[in-house]
Formats: structure tokens, sequence, C-alpha cells
């Protein structure tokens, strides 16, 4: 039972985190490079498709646990401290009043997914 808690706990922390990375993109203080980072991590992240669908036992989940942490990591890494900070607080006040949606994300994250199923078909088929 403590292990189920424990893993709830980094659950949110990761969902936190991620949703604090997605304000620091938006942030005119952050580097262009951590923007373009962010971007493809909270992209993945927050994308209902996954590079290794859930479904295949054990690997599926492992991308999940492998490459959206050291995503987050990383970009934490590039962005000011300061710019952090304050995402941080922003996103921490944000989630106690609301959930976070963006229609245009979810559009951009379905049209890549559509672009790169047709790029491997196009590929496929030659």
């Amino acid at each position: 039972m403590a292990l189920i808690t424990t893993m709830k706990k980094q659950a949110q922390r990761l969902k936190a985190e991620t949703f604090t990375l997605y304000l620091a993109a938006r942030h005119p203080a952050t580097p262009r490079l951590a923007k373009l980072l962010i971007a493809c991590v909270v992209a993945y992240a927050f994308s209902p498709i996954d590079l290794i669908p859930d479904f295949v036992p054990v690997i599926g989940y492992l991308d999940d646990l492998v490459i959206v942490p050291l995503g987050i990591a990383l970009a934490i890494k590039l962005v000011p401290p300061e710019v952090l900070a304050d995402c941080r607080l922003k996103a921490r006040e944000s989630m106690l009043h609301a959930r976070p949606v963006s229609r245009i994300a979810g559009a951009v994250i379905i049209l890549v997914w559509i672009a790169t199923a047709a790029l491997c078909i196009r590929l496929i088929v030659r």
C-alpha cells in the first residue's frame, strides 16, 4: 500500500513539473533551446499516443517511465532558476483551481502524429 501511495505522489509531482515546463516554454526569459526541448517533452507527455503502446507488456510503460522523466530533468536544467520558480508557483496555483486544457496543443499533437504516420506509410510503400 505504501508503494502505491509513493507512486501516486511521484506521478502527481511529474504532472506538476510537466505543467511547470509548459508555462516556462511560454515565458519570455526562457532560452530557445529550452523552449524547443520543453515543447517536445510536454507534447510527448500529454500525447495520448505513445512511442511504444501501453498494451505491450512491460515495455509499453517503459517509455513513459524513462523518456518523460529524463526529458523533464534535462529541460529543468536548461531553464533559468528564477523562471522555473515563477512558473512552479503559477502551476501550483493553476492546478489548485482548474485543470489545464489546450485544444490547440491537442490538435497540433494529432497533426504531428498523422504526418509521422503518413511519412512512415510513404516510406514503406516505396
